[in-house]
């Protein structure tokens, strides 16, 4: 528990008790029960600090949707009261009518307002937190962008100047993957923990973690989308289905892939590339390499410099499902640098 929140608890508890005797002492007929007084003083501090206990995980957001919700719920209750219908009859009928309609209207009113507090930006704009005048633009990442790890070189270079927003599921998502009993999913988890970390430490980046778990969206990828979409955001992952899914809501996002893609030089037919053999290819005396952003090269006559560094000649190069396939004619083993 914060010590700060402990110590005020303490001091209101201790001023309830010191109200209680004051009142004693300022009434004279009350002289006698000061005992009494401050021991419902002390009461009456416990039962607000354990309010205030019990409703911790009770954030902003609930609380103005709660507000909302009453007040419908008593402006309706005031008009149905108030109706032609109500004008005449039993005066004690009637009360309890209106005494009926006042609790069954604000339960109503406030049970509603509970449950759609994520929805009902139309009438009260700033309840999701919609952000009207900010000074960067906001980017809900995903779990698949922290796990991949480029983000946090993307975010060290300055090119990335927006805000980023991780929600809590997400975190408890990649937590969830750190703890998986699979060691590569454990893997997985672990290094987005630590790319999570790394943006932390970087100093002039703007991280906010959002505490809202978007009620009645069980599915990872539809809550982030709406989060996204509540929050007028861009939405950075990794994942080409939830790309796609924010695309079809209309949710403008970001693909690390896709950024990388086009961030790629453009290689040309008669330029040479240096290149490092890796295996040999399908065809005979192919060999087989990839350039630093993981382009795939084939080398041809290079099947006797598997495991060296060869400089080549592109004669090709063709689109693949990964990006582009490069076809190159041997020229020479690299010379050391």
């Amino acid at each position: 528990m914060n010590k700060t929140l402990l110590v005020i608890r303490f001091i209101f508890i201790f001023l309830c008790i010191a109200a209680s005797w004051l009142v004693c002492y300022t009434i004279k007929e009350w002289d006698d029960h000061r005992g009494l007084a401050m021991a419902i003083g002390l009461l009456i501090g416990v039962l607000v600090v354990l309010v205030d206990v019990l409703l911790k995980g009770f954030s902003l957001r609930g609380l103005t949707a709660l507000t909302f919700g009453l007040g419908m719920g008593l402006v309706i209750s005031w008009m149905l009261s108030n109706s032609p219908l109500l004008e005449e009859g039993d005066p004690q009928v009637l009360y309890l009518v209106r005494l009926a309609l006042f609790v069954i209207c604000t339960y109503l009113g406030t049970v509603i307002a509970l449950r759609g507090k994520d929805d009902f930006n139309l009438v009260i704009p700033y309840v999701r937190f919609v952000p009207h005048e900010v000074d960067v633009p906001l980017v809900v990442v995903d779990t698949s962008a922290l796990i991949d790890g480029r983000i946090a070189r993307l975010c060290q270079s300055q090119f990335f100047s927006s805000a980023l927003i991780i929600p809590t599921f997400v975190l408890n998502e990649l937590q969830q993957v750190a703890d998986s009993p699979d060691p590569v999913k454990q893997a997985r988890g672990r290094r987005g923990l630590q790319v999570l970390n790394e943006l932390r430490a970087i100093k002039h980046l703007d991280i906010r973690i959002h505490p809202s778990e978007v009620a009645r969206r069980q599915d990872i990828e539809a809550k982030l989308v709406f989060l996204a979409q509540s929050m007028r955001a861009k939405l950075l992952t990794t994942d080409t289905n939830l790309a796609s899914m924010a695309k079809f809501q209309g949710v403008p996002w970001l693909n690390v892939h896709a950024l990388e893609e086009a961030l790629r030089p453009e290689l040309v037919i008669g330029e040479s590339i240096t290149v490092e053999l890796l295996k040999p290819g399908k065809d005979e005396g192919q060999a087989v390499g990839y350039l630093s952003d993981g382009t795939l090269v084939v080398v041809n006559s290079g099947r006797a410099f598997v495991g060296k560094r060869v400089s080549a000649e592109i004669i090709g190069v063709l689109p693949s499902g990964n990006g582009k396939m490069i076809f190159a004619n041997l020229l020479g083993e690299a010379t050391a640098a």
